[in-house]
């Protein structure tokens, strides 16, 4: 029995160590997603549906067909079912509590913007705008955000703003009646965000390795949370050389509750926890508090 069909025994299609390798190197290339070894089962599952579509026999003739075509669609559809989406509503709510009081912070300014780099499904950039809401008192405060996501198909969910009821399950219940409409009829158990929050976001595909981003700062705020885990080391530091720019000096870089940003200190210092600020302006502070000192 050859090497190939002792690593296919058991499987509907044909999924090679060769084919995983070559998945891995399509996807780091394509996205900047790492898949470590134990990966394997997961993106099998989730090609194998690409592959039955095309009426294919196996991976390997899935993967040619991929790399012989530039047909966006398909590498949309590729990108999309190697994407993990978890989110919640105010997940890590501690970083919407400083999002809160830095907006506080920031009355009488106007053109505010804020942008979530991995909206998924759209519960994090309406958290945000949530708290905009909160901050400023106001349905209509002076912000704009920003949503984008590599993955097409969970950000025309977001854009869409429907959610079923149990995702509002752990939040307060005067924000929800403040910001959902509850379904009726054949949408019962369904909700959907008011439409005061839908205008405050714009949603959009973006894909952070890609060398241009068509975004414009600066930025008060940036969002970037549990997505640098599935990039290298490498990747994670020019993906922060690039957000660099569009933050402004005092503005908030947020991440993951288990990402650290400690091997780019060059361009980011935390300034709380998962919470940080650029570099230079972080030392301009500094420097500025000894020279009143002296």
């Amino acid at each position: 029995m050859s090497e190939a069909t002792n690593e296919e025994v058991g499987r509907q299609f044909g999924f090679s160590r060769r084919d995983f390798q070559r998945i891995r190197e399509l996807i780091y290339a394509r996205a900047g997603i790492t898949l470590a070894d134990n990966k394997r089962d997961m993106v099998y599952n989730r090609i194998v549906k690409r592959v039955k579509h095309f009426g294919l026999r196996d991976f390997a003739s899935y993967l040619d067909l991929l790399q012989s075509s530039d047909e966006q669609p398909e590498w949309e559809h590729f990108t999309n079912a190697l994407t993990t989406n978890l989110t919640a509503f105010f997940r890590e709510s501690h970083h919407f509590e400083i999002l809160q009081e830095h907006l506080q912070g920031l009355k009488g300014r106007s053109g505010i913007t804020m942008w979530c780099s991995a909206a998924s499904t759209g519960e994090e950039p309406y958290s945000m705008a949530m708290t905009a809401v909160e901050a400023f008192g106001s349905f209509t405060p002076p912000v704009r955000i920003l949503a984008t996501d590599v993955d097409t198909q969970v950000l025309e969910q977001a854009r869409k703003g429907v959610y079923s009821m149990d995702r509002l399950d752990k939040m307060d219940p005067e924000r929800v009646r403040r910001f959902f409409l509850k379904g009726k009829g054949a949408m019962s158990g369904y909700c959907k965000v008011v439409p005061e929050l839908q205008n405050l976001i714009s949603f959009r595909p973006l894909n952070l390795l890609h060398p241009q981003w068509p975004v414009r700062g600066p930025f008060e705020v940036i969002f970037c949370r549990n997505v640098m885990i599935y990039f290298d080391k490498d990747t994670q530091y020019q993906i922060l050389k690039k957000f660099m720019p569009v933050l402004r000096p005092d503005g908030l870089l947020f991440a993951g509750h288990s990402e650290s940003f400690m091997h780019a200190s060059d361009l980011f210092r935390t300034t709380g926890r998962t919470v940080y600020r650029r570099n230079d302006a972080v030392a301009l502070a500094e420097r500025n508090v000894d020279g009143a000192a002296a």
